[in-house]
Parts: C-alpha cells; sequence; structure tokens
C-alpha cells in the first residue's frame, strides 16, 4: 500500500505564489493586448480622409458602439447588464450617440414596450473600417510571432473561451 503524500504548506505558499505570478502575467500581456487593439481602432479616427464621418467619440461611447455591434438589436435593459451600468447611464450614453448619428432607437417588433438599440446604417460602414484597422493590427502580430507560435495561441485561446463561455 502506498502512502500519500501531501504537499507541505511551504510547497502549497510556493505554488499559489507561482500561480499568481502567471496570473499577473496574463494579466499584463492581456492589458497590452487589449490597448493595441484600442490603439488600432482610434487610428480609424486620427487618419485624415475626406470621406471618413468627422466624429468624436469618447473611450465609453467607443465601447457602447462595439458592443452594440457585436450583440446586435439590443435592448436597453440587455445593454446596461453587457456594459455593467444602470439602465439609465445606458440610456444618457445611448442618446448621445444617437444624436450624432452612431446609434438608432426604435420600439421593439416583438414587445412595443421595449426599446432596441442598433447601429445606424450610416455608422455601419465606420464599425467596418475600425475592425479592419484592428484586424490589420492582428494580421502584423501573426506574421511577426509565426505560424507555429500563432497555431499555440489560437488553441490556447479556444480553451479559454470554452472555459468563459461555460460560465
Amino acid at each position: 500500500m502506498h502512502a500519500i503524500t501531501l504537499p507541505s504548506r511551504r510547497d502549497t505558499h510556493m505554488k499559489n505564489d507561482e500561480l499568481v505570478d502567471k496570473a499577473r502575467y496574463l494579466f499584463t500581456a492581456g492589458k497590452l493586448i487589449h490597448d493595441r487593439i484600442y490603439e488600432a481602432g482610434s487610428c480609424y479616427f486620427t487618419d485624415q480622409d475626406e470621406n471618413k464621418p468627422d466624429v468624436e467619440l469618447s473611450l465609453p461611447q467607443k465601447n457602447l458602439m462595439l458592443a452594440v455591434r457585436r450583440l446586435g438589436p439590443v435592448s436597453m435593459s440587455d445593454l446596461a447588464s453587457q456594459l455593467g451600468v444602470s439602465p439609465p447611464s445606458a440610456s444618457a450614453m445611448v442618446d448621445r450617440l444617437v444624436e450624432k448619428g452612431i446609434l438608432t432607437r426604435e420600439h421593439s417588433t416583438e414587445d412595443r414596450r421595449k426599446v432596441v438599440v442598433r447601429i445606424s446604417d450610416d455608422a455601419m460602414s465606420m464599425m467596418d473600417g475600425i475592425e479592419k484597422n484592428m484586424l490589420g493590427m492582428f494580421i502584423d502580430l501573426v506574421e511577426k510571432i509565426g505560424p507555429e507560435t500563432t497555431a499555440k495561441w489560437c488553441q490556447v485561446l479556444m480553451r479559454v473561451e470554452s472555459v468563459l463561455k461555460s460560465k
């Protein structure tokens, strides 16, 4: 019969420190990627092109616009929940983007009491340009890290995605 050896308190503490260090590294690398994505998206607004709309958006407004793009037509309450803000705060943010012609509000076809928010037709091309810039940043990154590292990264992200979606 084999005796089960439990890790000592010191070993457990070392493993926890290692876990925290790895989590901190992932957080830092994730933030760097986030910042580069934001930078790539912001470049769309700073590029001088007469065909682009002259729209100034704050970071929260850009995040709201991207959330509506990702979610598709969305109710105000669902949008507020996704953004982690109160419905009145979401409504005020949406109002400003409706005034700028970025979003539209309309009554739901299923429930007239609900208001649905969506990207305006005019803003859809702007969103396509933003996403094109962001994708270009990733294409550049993938070319620099090479096919082997890219394949490993995709495997890791698939696992991360499945864990996050299972919650």
